[in-house]
């Protein structure tokens, strides 16, 4: 058995963005949902090297960020604003 992370699942209307300080592309979509009045709870991967775990076995053993997760548990990476407020 491999050790996973369970991803935090976000109240209905919001989600979870797993990200680092450093990402353009999440400030962007940061940015975005402030915006769109979209609620979101920020994972930092680096501050919490656990949860790069999850993002990992979303995204074919990368650690690619922005990853999404719907309070349905699904995830996306780097999603636009418009597939985040489709799938809310």
């Amino acid at each position: 058995m491999t050790d996973t992370v369970t991803p935090v699942v976000p109240a209905a209307g919001t989600v979870v963005m797993y990200s680092t300080t450093w990402c353009g592309y999440c400030r962007r979509l940061r940015t975005q949902l402030d915006s769109a009045g979209i609620g979101y709870t920020v994972v930092d991967i680096e501050e919490q090297p656990e949860t790069a775990a999850y993002v990992e076995s979303v995204n074919g053993g990368n650690q690619t960020v922005p990853t999404i997760v719907f309070p349905d548990g699904t995830a996306a990476t780097n999603p636009s604003l418009a597939e985040v407020k489709s799938r809310l």
